[in-house]
Parts: C-alpha cells; sequence; structure tokens
C-alpha cells in the first residue's frame, strides 16, 4: 500500500509507521512513545512519518498491558448537566494532562439505573470513578469498590469515602459581606427550596454575617421557596409591599435573581441604584444573560472536577484517601450590585 493510501485508511499500524519510516518496528515504538536509544534525526523522522498517515497508537491496549484502561467513568443525577458539566470539563483537564479519557453516564435519579452504569463501567475496567449528585445532600455510599471513587457535589455518607463539595456556607458569607461593603442595610433575602442543604446553609452564612454587624434580614427571616424564576418574581413583589424601603434583595439562585430581577423592573425600581442584588450558582446562561448581569457566587465546578481528577490519581497511586474536602467559592461582580 503507498503512503497516500495509509494515509487514507481507516486503520494505520505501527508496522505501516515503521515500514514507510525505514527503520524497524522495535524502533519505531521507542520513538514514539519518547524513550532512549534512537537517534534525534531517526525519532523526528519516524514522528512526521506518523503525523502524515494520521497513525493513532492504540492507547486501550497500550493501558491494558500495563494494567490499567486509561479511562474514568463519571455517574451523575444530574438530569439538566448543571453540575456535572462544569465537574466533567474540569476533571478532563486532569485527565488529558494524565492520557486519561472520561464516560459520563447520567442515572437519572434512579438508583437502579445507577447500579447499571457502576456495573458497566466497571466491566469496561475504568481505573476510577467520580460520583456527581444533583444536590449537596448526603448520598448513600456505593460501598467498597474494586476501583478508586470520588463523590462530587453530593457527599457520601460513609466517612471512609472521599467527598468533595462547595462551600456553600462561605458563599453565604461572601454576598452578604459584598453587600454590607458596598452600604446596603436593608437586605432581605429570598432562598431555595428549604429541604435543600444548599438552601439552609446559603441562608445560615448570609445570617452568620449580618448578625456579626447587629443587623438582621428584612422581615426577620430568610424567605424560602423554590428554584424558579416565577417563585423570584412573586417573593419580590410581596418583600416590597410590606418592606418598601428595602435596598438588596440576596437570591438562593440566578433563577430566582431573573424572576427578582423582572418584579423589580415591573415595580419601576432601579438595580443596583435603587436595589442591589446578589445571587448563586453563577450559571452562564442566567447570570451573564441578564439585565444588568447577575453579581453571583461561583460555586467552582469545574475546579471540584479537577480536584476529583488529582485525586483520582492519587489513589491509583496507592494514596489512601477519605473525608470531606470543601471548595472554596468565589464572588463573581456584575452590575445588579456595582453599576
Amino acid at each position: 500500500m503507498t503512503e497516500p493510501e495509509l494515509a487514507r485508511a481507516k486503520s494505520v499500524t505501527l508496522r505501516d509507521v515503521a515500514r514507510v519510516a525505514g527503520v524497524s518496528v522495535p524502533t519505531a515504538s521507542k520513538a514514539l512513545n519518547g524513550r532512549e536509544g534512537v537517534r534525534a534525526a531517526t525519532r523526528q523522522a519516524v514522528l512526521a512519518t506518523a503525523e502524515r498517515l494520521a497513525f493513532h497508537p492504540n492507547t486501550t491496549a497500550r493501558a491494558l498491558k500495563n494494567g490499567r484502561s486509561g479511562t474514568w467513568g463519571l455517574i451523575t443525577d444530574d438530569l439538566e448537566g448543571r453540575f456535572s458539566i462544569p465537574i466533567l470539563m474540569g476533571a478532563e483537564d486532569t485527565a488529558g494532562a494524565g492520557k486519561m479519557s472520561v464516560f459520563l453516564c447520567d442515572a437519572r435519579g434512579d438508583v437502579i439505573r445507577e447500579k447499571h452504569h457502576l456495573q458497566s463501567l466497571l466491566g469496561r475496567q475504568v481505573d476510577g470513578l467520580i460520583i456527581v449528585g444533583s444536590r449537596t445532600d448526603a448520598r448513600a455510599s456505593l460501598g467498597e469498590l474494586p476501583v478508586p471513587a470520588i463523590y462530587v457535589y453530593a457527599p457520601s455518607d460513609a466517612h471512609t469515602d472521599l467527598s468533595i463539595v462547595p462551600d456553600n456556607l462561605g458563599g453565604g458569607r461572601l454576598a452578604a459581606q459584598h453587600l454590607l461593603d458596598l452600604g446596603r442595610k436593608r437586605i432581605a433575602h429570598i432562598a431555595g427550596d428549604r429541604s435543600y442543604d444548599a438552601a439552609r446553609a446559603r441562608v445560615t452564612g448570609v445570617d452568620e454575617v449580618l448578625t456579626a454587624h447587629n443587623m438582621e434580614l428584612m422581615g426577620g427571616q430568610a424567605f424560602y421557596g423554590v428554584w424558579s424564576e416565577a417563585w423570584g418574581r412573586n417573593a419580590t413583589r410581596r418583600l416590597v409591599e410590606s418592606s418598601p424601603d428595602l435596598d438588596a434583595v440576596v437570591c438562593g439562585s440566578d433563577q430566582i435573581a431573573r424572576g427578582v430581577l423582572d418584579a423589580l423592573k415591573d415595580l419601576n425600581l432601579r438595580v443596583p441604584e435603587d436595589v442591589a442584588v446578589v445571587s448563586f450558582d453563577n450559571w452562564e446562561v442566567f447570570a451573564t444573560g441578564a439585565v444588568p448581569g447577575l453579581t453571583s457566587v461561583d460555586m467552582n465546578f469545574e475546579a471540584m472536577g479537577r480536584m476529583a481528577g488529582e485525586k483520582l490519581f492519587a489513589a491509583m497511586g496507592g494514596e489512601e484517601q477519605q473525608g470531606t474536602i470543601i471548595q472554596p467559592c468565589r464572588l463573581v461582580v456584575r452590575g445588579s450590585t456595582c453599576p
């Protein structure tokens, strides 16, 4: 087969590269794998030939020969991908550096489906697992597994597992302190679903900062509801009716905040001049698409994914780890608090 024909072939082998480069198969292998014992000119000729022929080594076969598949599995319950996609991107950043690939499986909140995905991934001989929940409440551990597993966003209920979770409490503190630094004194909190650990932790963080400054929320408490724009609109109308002098609103999520912005506009209140608005999640489509853009607490999902990848590599190297790691948040300031 000629070189142009090889380049068009579906599968180019190491033997083909060696033949076209005019070297032996062992020499071609050494050159491609960066091993010693190959002259610089020969190595360059082999690499150039491999590139021309679009040669891709069988990394799976190579990894299995070394006792590894070169893959990880990521199982998620996050149907919308809000948390799992950025976590996956972070994990892939780490995996790419180690020449690993990641299989994504959506369990859709179904325990049976999760077990099926788990068995399927283990059957593929993945080298590690990342388990992503749809909320930060503790979830049931998958128990003893033949490969290391890291729980991300939703922590495992077993202290012997390793979990990585966002700092919702710290996020609440960041949001409240930012408003106080801007001179806001009459602050309300329109929170998400009370059944969520994330909602309660964010409320606690806000309350801690206000209490430290001898202040309290407008209405004397946070108002729990649901994670929706409709809840944000309705709660804002009621708040302004009962507390027309409020000058800031902490929103439990970016979705809620979008509803708050709509309601404030309908009530002829300017943001941020009359009322400053800060929220959580820094969900790109909501935060940057809002008018004005939303100041939002970013939970650092990609950083959590990168950390999960790093911890998996460490576990694959025999480093035993357990407990819960809390990932710090960061505040992204936009026009809803600062003109």
